[in-house]
C-alpha cells in the first residue's frame, strides 16, 4: 500500500526572480555573442541557458487552501505538497490535484428488503473528505466513484440488519433508532472507504419509506397497532378507576354492594370509560334492585 509522504516544495516567490534574472541574462548574453566577431560556442551556450530558463517556468504550480498536489516523476510517487500558495518543483514532476475539502452527496433511493423481508425505499446523505492523498490516487481507480458505490453497498447491507419498524419491545428499527442506525452506517461506510484514504465524517438516512406495493397494507398495520396500544392504555386506566371507585365506596360506607351488584357496576363503568361515544344515562326511579 502506498502511504502519503508530505513534501516541502520551494516557494514560487523565491524562484520567480531567479528565473526572471536568468532569462534576462540569457538574452543579454545571446545579444552579446551574436555581435561581431560572433562567438558560436557562446551563442549555443546562451540558447541552451534560455531554453533551460523557459523549461524552468513549467515547475510553477498553485496549491489552494484545503487542497494538495500529488507529485510523480516517470511513474514514481515522490510526495504530496499541502502547503498552500505559489510553489515550484522539478519541472519533470507531474502534478495531480486532490481536493481535501469536505464533500457530501445523497445516494439514490434504493429499493431493498429490511430484516423482515419487507420491501422498503431508503437513501442516505454521506459527508466525507480525503485524508490520505496517496491512497486516494493509487489504491483505487477513481476515488469519487468508489465512495459513491461503496456507500450504496453499505446502505444496502445496513437495511438488511434492521426492521423498518419495531413490533417487539426493545427491538432496534430503522425508524425508531435513528441515532444508532446512523452510527452503524457511518462505521460501515468508513470500514469500506479506509483503503481509499477517505474519512467518513457523517452518514444519516435521508429517506425511508415502505415500497409503494405494500405501503397501504403497512399503513393499516401501523394503524391497527396504534389502536391496540391506545385501547390497552384506556383499559388499564379504566380498570384502575373502577378499582379506586369500589375502594372509596367501601371505605366511606356509602353503599354496600354484593358481588352481583359489584359486577354490574364494574360492567357499567367499563362501558362508560372505554366507549368511543358519550354514555346515555338511565335514571333509576325505583329501588336499588329494581
Amino acid at each position: 500500500m502506498v502511504r502519503e509522504l508530505e513534501k516541502r516544495a520551494l516557494s514560487g516567490w523565491v524562484m520567480l526572480p531567479v528565473l526572471l534574472a536568468l532569462g534576462v541574462v540569457a538574452v543579454l548574453g545571446f545579444i552579446s555573442a551574436v555581435r561581431p566577431p560572433q562567438d558560436a560556442p557562446m551563442i549555443i551556450f546562451w540558447v541552451l541557458v534560455f531554453a533551460l530558463d523557459v523549461f524552468g517556468w513549467a515547475g510553477f504550480f498553485l496549491v489552494n487552501p484545503n487542497e494538495a498536489k500529488v507529485l510523480q516523476i516517470f511513474g514514481k510517487y515522490v510526495g504530496t505538497v499541502k502547503a498552500s500558495g505559489l510553489r515550484w518543483a522539478n519541472p519533470f514532476y507531474s502534478k495531480r490535484r486532490i481536493s481535501q475539502r469536505i464533500r457530501n452527496f445523497e445516494t439514490s433511493r434504493l429499493k431493498v428488503n429490511d430484516r423482515e423481508a419487507n420491501p422498503i425505499e431508503i437513501a442516505a446523505v454521506v459527508v466525507w473528505k480525503v485524508v490520505e492523498t496517496a491512497e486516494a490516487c493509487f489504491e483505487v481507480d477513481d476515488y469519487n466513484n468508489y465512495v459513491h458505490v461503496q456507500s450504496e453497498a453499505a446502505l444496502r447491507n445496513l437495511s438488511t440488519s434492521y426492521a423498518y419498524d419495531a413490533h417487539v419491545e426493545n427491538q432496534m428499527s430503522l425508524r425508531g433508532n435513528t441515532a444508532e442506525v446512523a452510527a452503524h452506517l457511518k462505521a460501515e461506510i468508513q470500514d469500506r472507504l479506509a483503503k481509499a484514504g477517505v474519512e467518513t465524517i457523517e452518514a444519516r438516512i435521508s429517506h425511508l419509506a415502505y415500497a409503494p406495493e405494500i405501503a397501504a397494507v403497512m399503513l393499516q398495520r401501523q394503524q391497527a397497532s396504534a389502536i391496540i396500544a391506545a385501547r390497552t392504555r384506556i383499559v388499564e386506566g379504566a380498570v384502575g378507576m373502577v378499582e379506586m371507585a369500589l375502594e372509596r365506596l367501601n371505605q366511606k360506607g356509602i353503599v354496600h354492594l354484593d358481588e352481583e351488584r359489584k359486577a354490574a357496576m364494574v360492567s357499567n363503568l367499563l362501558v362508560v370509560l372505554c366507549g368511543e361515544r358519550a354514555a346515555q344515562p338511565v335514571v333509576n326511579t325505583g329501588s336499588l334492585y329494581q
